[in-house]
C-alpha cells in the first residue's frame, strides 16, 4: 500500500520535527504574559535608560580574536573523534593529524605576525 517501502519512520521523523516546533511556538504564544502598557515596550537595560545610540563601531580586532578563537575551537571538535578511536584507526590517522595540527600551526603562526592576538 505504502509506495516508497521502508521510509516510514523517515515520514515519521519528519512529521514529528516538523510538528515539535509548531506546537512550541503555538504553547509560548498561548501562555505569554498579555502585553500591558507601554512600559513593556522600552528599552531595558539593567534598569537604566540607555544612553547613546546602538550604533558603535568596534574595533576589528575583536572580530579577528573572535574568528581565530572560532577556528581553534573547531579544530578541537574535529580532532576529539580522533581522539577517541586513536587505537584502532592505525598510523596512516595519526599521520594526518599530524598534517591537520601542522596546518593548523602555520595559521597560527599568520596571524601571530600578521598581529591577529594582539589585544592592546
Amino acid at each position: 500500500m505504502f509506495v516508497l517501502s521502508g521510509y516510514e519512520y523517515l515520514l515519521g521523523f519528519i512529521f514529528v520535527a516538523s510538528l515539535v516546533p509548531v506546537l512550541a511556538l503555538t504553547a509560548s504564544w498561548l501562555l505569554r504574559p498579555a502585553p500591558s502598557g507601554p512600559e513593556r515596550r522600552t528599552t531595558y537595560e539593567s534598569g537604566m535608560e540607555p544612553i547613546g545610540g546602538a550604533w558603535i563601531q568596534f574595533n576589528i580586532r575583536y572580530y579577528m580574536f573572535a574568528l581565530v578563537f572560532v577556528i581553534f575551537d573547531v579544530e578541537t571538535v574535529f580532532l576529539y573523534p580522533w581522539a577517541v578511536a586513536f587505537n584502532r584507526l592505525g598510523l596512516l590517522a595519526f599521520v594526518e593529524a599530524l598534517i591537520f595540527i601542522g596546518i593548523l600551526v602555520v595559521g597560527l603562526a599568520y596571524a601571530w605576525r600578521k598581529g591577529a592576538l594582539e589585544w592592546s
